[in-house]
């Protein structure tokens, strides 16, 4: 038997997320419960950023559009952004 991953939801994420296309905020309710479940789910096309982001990861909502976040426990992840995937990268790097 598994343990499902805690999600925590940053106020920045929040704000990212209202200003997603509406495309990408409907599919991504059901990303975030393949993300509960397994962080890793090949359906999420979940990676690991390289230095200078190590520690966090991304994946896709959409073609155009990333989540970052990070594990703050085993079992427990904290949602850091939400947006295109041209600006993504450069935004983690300053959280």
């Amino acid at each position: 038997m598994y343990e499902e991953n805690n999600i925590l939801y940053g106020e920045g994420f929040l704000k990212d997320v209202r200003k997603l296309p509406r495309e990408a905020q409907e599919k991504l309710g059901g990303l975030l419960e393949l993300l509960r479940k397994d962080a890793f789910d090949p359906r999420l096309h979940a990676k690991a950023l390289s230095a200078p982001l190590a520690g966090r990861f991304s994946f896709r909502i959409t073609r155009d559009w990333r989540v970052g976040f990070r594990f703050i426990a085993p079992h427990a992840i904290q949602l850091l952004i939400a947006d295109n995937r041209n600006r993504i990268y450069g935004r983690l790097e300053r959280i």
